[in-house]
């Protein structure tokens, strides 16, 4: 039976993972899912507390100008919505308040951390205090990466999760902390919600390749205190069936792909809490 949940996929100004992000959310059993243009948020046709998921998918949001996702957070804190003259940022708050749930890939993981969204601590979603920069390597990564998923993480989306392989494309996924005291309260309040291991050793890895662009404890995934906003490097809406793995011909591996996970877990979340 499909799922009433609401899920909302935003698009525009070069995103361009936003199909595959909604495809993953049908697949998970959404009945409902709409791609958003940014500039339909800002008119007002639409709203984030329309929904239950909101979805930012990964891509080139403004040509990664000044920075990826930054000029998008300077659009998400300061446009106002034209019918309303609202803020965009605190129709976001409110529908975290709600109880709505984010999930950030990519660009879409950048754009949280440089609004303040995550890590969220205190439940404070506008302090930024992590950011995303460079890669180590100084290039452009694609390739799929191991990661090794928190099991104690209140992490909604990484529910029942051990260790996952995902491809990784980014150029700006190194994840740095303002200080020692950031780097203490993520691990003290379980927010690191998946690390990079070295595939055969399965241990938290700073090497390259394993670890892609050198991110402060290898992280791959960060969650806010509620576990309810999500933000990876990994893409999971790649690997939503077995065909989409560069050894699918060569190991056997289940039908559904690891990545669809994530989006089952928050439409079976949404179902029970939000609907």
């Amino acid at each position: 039976m499909a799922s009433k949940v609401r899920v909302i996929v935003t698009t525009g100004y070069g995103t361009n993972c936003e199909i595959e992000m909604a495809a993953a959310c049908r697949l998970a059993g959404a009945e409902h899912v709409d791609i958003v243009h940014l500039s339909d948020l800002v008119e007002g046709k639409v709203k984030f507390t329309d929904y239950h998921f909101l979805n930012l998918p990964g891509g080139f949001l403004d040509g990664d100008n000044l920075g990826a996702a930054q000029a998008g957070a300077h659009r998400l804190r300061y446009a106002r919505v034209r019918e309303s003259g609202q803020k965009l940022m605190d129709q976001l708050l409110e529908f975290v308040k709600a109880g709505g749930l984010v999930l950030g890939v990519c660009n879409g993981f950048q754009l949280m951390v440089k609004t303040g969204l995550l890590p969220g601590f205190d439940r404070d979603y506008q302090t930024r205090s992590v950011s995303l920069i460079y890669n180590d390597s100084g290039r452009f990564e694609d390739r799929w990466v191991t990661c090794r998923i928190s099991q104690d993480s209140p992490c909604i989306f990484t529910q029942g999760m051990d260790v996952i392989e995902l491809p990784v494309r980014h150029g700006e996924g190194k994840l740095v902390s303002m200080d020692e005291g950031v780097r203490t309260r993520l691990e003290g309040e379980r927010l690191v919600a998946m690390q990079y291991v070295h595939p055969e050793t399965g241990e938290v890895t700073d090497e390259y390749p394993w670890n892609p662009n050198g991110s402060e404890l290898a992280i791959a995934g960060l969650c806010d205190p509620t576990g309810r906003l999500m933000g990876l490097m990994p893409h999971p809406e790649a690997f939503h069936h077995r065909t989409n793995h560069p050894r699918w011909t060569r190991q056997e591996l289940p039908e559904e792909g690891a990545g669809l996970r994530f989006f089952r877990n928050a439409i079976e979340y949404a179902s029970r809490n939000l609907v």
